[in-house]
């Protein structure tokens, strides 16, 4: 499993779920998901696709409040820091 979950994840993991390659380039740290399209039925796959991938649970009420990608991508790494290694 990944140790880090970086913006270039979120990225791609958005652009695998909507098939959309438009408005993700650039300075998108801070833009709320719902400026750059993303609603929440798209943040819900995009959620359970972070999460199979990189084995977290992420908390409905978490993400919910993580309203731009800076919030998801360090709400990510949070969790990455906590869950327990296999090894």
């Amino acid at each position: 499993m990944p140790t880090v979950f970086t913006l270039d994840d979120l990225r791609r993991i958005l652009r695998e779920g909507s098939g959309e390659t438009d408005d993700l380039d650039g300075d998108i740290l801070d833009l709320e998901f719902e400026s750059l399209g993303y609603e929440s039925l798209a943040l819900l796959e995009t959620t359970s696709r972070i999460e199979r991938e990189f084995g977290v649970v992420l908390d409905d009420e978490a993400v919910a409040g993580a309203a731009t990608p800076r919030a998801l991508v360090e709400l990510v790494n949070t969790q990455l820091v906590a869950a327990p290694q296999a090894g």
